[in-house]
């Protein structure tokens, strides 16, 4: 009986034993599992249903048919920037079931500290006419690809943004543009304009002598005046010019100096105006004259008076408010109401410049595009209040891109939205679309942008500065004065487009180069992007100086490489992201 006792006890023993070898070796394969799952769950910032499904994948790959009896808990913790799973299954016993006659249930858990940085990237993308057709709907789906891997619905602990910088002869700021480049002087409000003293009076002769003798009854001019005629037939010589009254009668006045003995006979008609001046020149009176003699103006949105608007005037006389345009003598319509008077120097809303085919003048307007910065901060990320930007003076054959800047958001929606609208025109200024990918990342622009839309401090911790620049060619277009410099090979437009000037900071690609310098300087990594570059050796050169390394230069050939290459890179911040 003692043996039969001690017997059971020996198997409840042998039992336990061989049922907690198969518990302890059980739990290991748990414990594998859940850290696994574990390092799954803290590989990136994930969405709570991306955890879930990261954990469960791995887990259930580790246990096989066991996983079906395990109940699994995840804990995230934002706070502690950590994953916590937790698992638990029963065991049925085996022989131990003699001693205890229910399952062992197992537990672990593991933690996992999330790795991972903030990531701040600027999509610097060519818009440029070159890019049309195909090509633009190619950069579209690229672009739109990039921020839907690299913007994540996850925003904490770390959060990702990206900035879109569309670029072709310049960069479009919108917004922005005032505080960037600078407010543009506002124009005079024109009160009222007129070239003529007096009302017409009908011509019904004059004489081939000397001097000619006018005919018009009850004229009312006196020696001396200034008049003006025009519409005379037969002897036209006399048309639209001004002459000066001498020896006046009631009905007849000669004008003085003038020989008419060699011109046509006079046949019918003709009128003749007195004029406000000894020029019968055009005076306008302004709300307010801030313009001094010599200097040029550009009129807009002049009612009557059209003859005014878009056309560039010297002024050769000032009286208080009201200013007198040389070379604008007689026949203009009679002014009605409205119009602005522009200045046409830096800052204006217009700018006069001699243009570098002939040396004309011509006028362009200012735009929301920017053009770069010069002078001691032209390679430097400045904040505006320390040097503005270049200001854009467009002309009509080389507009300002329709696509704004966006500034650094965690809105893919939005971003993609614009993608999607971009539209290829213009020729290229690639140096001015890289330097405002720097300053969208850049902390020293916070008064340009604000809240969320701002760079974070160079060294804030845990945070990557990422700029991708892609390009379909030669960067082309420089600037002198806010104009398309002389020296600039963009096609787009003539000589007569652009300014007699050579671009202030020299050629485009020497700017960009000493530009991506000062970034990677900063820590900024830089990815560039060719596309159809067609074996344009000084382009493909800068692509791979530009770029951080080797192998952040690609260079593509089609739609698709373009695509591909836009994923790759996607694909390498969103590996930098988890392992820096």
């Amino acid at each position: 009986m003692m043996w039969a006792l001690m017997g059971a006890v020996l198997v409840g023993l042998i039992g336990i034993t061989v049922d907690f070898t198969r518990a302890q070796m059980l739990r290991a394969q748990m414990q594998n599992a859940v850290d696994g799952a574990a390092l799954a769950a803290a590989r990136d910032v994930m969405t709570d249903a991306e955890r879930e499904e990261a954990v469960l994948a791995y887990f259930n790959a580790e246990m096989g048919e066991l996983a079906a009896n395990a109940v699994l808990t995840i804990n995230d913790d934002p706070d502690s920037n950590a994953v916590t799973i937790g698992a638990r299954m029963p065991m049925p016993l085996s022989i131990a079931r003699i001693v205890r006659d229910e399952d062992w249930v197992l537990h672990v858990s593991s933690d996992a500290e999330r790795s991972g940085v903030n990531v701040e990237v600027a999509l610097v993308l060519d818009v440029t006419g070159s890019m049309s057709g195909q090509r633009i709907i190619d950069l579209r789906t690229a672009a739109t690809d990039l921020v839907d891997t690299v913007i994540r619905e996850q925003q904490t602990p770390y959060y990702s943004k990206v900035a879109l910088v569309p670029y072709s002869m310049g960069v479009n700021v919108g917004e922005y543009a005032d505080e960037a480049r600078g407010d543009i002087v506002a124009p005079a409000d024109v009160d009222g304009a007129a070239w003529a003293a007096g009302a017409a009076r009908n011509i019904t002769g004059i004489t081939r002598a000397n001097p000619a003798v006018v005919t018009s009854s009850n004229h009312g001019f006196q020696n001396g005046d200034t008049v003006y005629i025009r519409n005379v037939s037969g002897m036209t010589q006399v048309n639209n010019r001004v002459f000066t009254v001498a020896n006046r009668t009631t009905n007849t006045f000669q004008l003085q100096g003038v020989n008419s003995s060699g011109y046509n006979s006079y046949s019918s008609g003709g009128i003749v105006t007195k004029c406000l001046n000894t020029t019968c020149s055009v005076e306008v009176l302004l709300d307010d004259n801030d313009f001094a003699v010599n200097d040029r103006v550009y009129f807009t949105g002049v009612g009557g008076m059209t003859q005014l608007n878009n056309t560039l005037f010297q002024i050769s006389h000032i009286s208080g408010d009201t200013i007198r345009l040389a070379g604008a003598h007689g026949n203009f319509s009679a002014y009605t109401s409205g119009g602005d008077a522009h200045c046409v120097v830096a800052q204006c809303s217009y700018f006069a410049f001699q243009n570098a085919s002939a040396g004309n003048w011509r006028v362009f307007p200012a735009s929301d595009c920017v053009s770069e910065r010069v002078w001691d901060e032209e390679y430097t990320d400045a904040s505006p209040g320390t040097a503005y930007v270049g200001l854009n003076y467009r002309s009509s054959a080389n507009a300002c891109p329709s696509a704004e800047i966006v500034p650094l958001t965690t809105n893919g929606d939005f971003l993609t939205g614009r993608i999607s609208a971009l539209q290829a025109a213009g020729s290229t200024a690639g140096h001015i679309g890289l330097a405002w990918g720097w300053y969208a990342l850049s902390p020293n622009w916070g008064s340009l942008f604000s809240g969320s839309e701002q760079g974070a401090s160079y060294s804030a911790p845990e945070t990557l500065k990422i700029v991708v620049l892609m390009t379909d060619g030669a960067f082309n277009t420089g600037y002198c004065n806010g104009v398309i410099s002389a020296d600039s090979n963009n096609g787009a437009g003539s000589a007569s487009e652009r300014i007699n000037c050579n671009a202030t900071n020299g050629q485009p690609f020497t700017q960009a180069r000493a530009l991506c310098t000062a970034m990677k300087n900063q820590g900024i990594i830089i990815y560039t992007v060719g596309f159809g570059l067609s074996g344009d050796a000084n382009a493909e050169d800068f692509m791979e100086d530009c770029a951080t390394s080797e192998g952040h230069a690609y260079l593509t050939g089609n739609g698709d490489e373009l695509i591909a290459a836009f994923n790759a890179i996607a694909a390498s911040i969103t590996q930098l992201r988890i392992t820096r």
